[in-house]
């Protein structure tokens, strides 16, 4: 989940052109318009923190 919010923010500050990511902008550069990539920034670190919450079992512990 971490590694996943990092690519996803990396690619979203560097508006890479990585196939993944470019078929996630064309997908929701339909809502996002301009805003796409810094939809992905953000997207990117709310994923990253809940991965690492998860990690240390601060949430989702069962």
């Amino acid at each position: 989940m971490t590694a996943a919010g990092l690519f996803l923010l990396i690619c979203g500050t560097t508006r890479s052109q990585f196939v993944v990511y470019r078929l996630l902008v064309a997908r929701s550069g339909i809502l996002w318009s301009e805003g796409v990539h810094r939809f992905y920034q953000v997207s990117g670190l709310i994923v990253m923190a809940l991965g690492v919450l998860w990690a240390c079992g601060v949430i989702w512990n069962h």
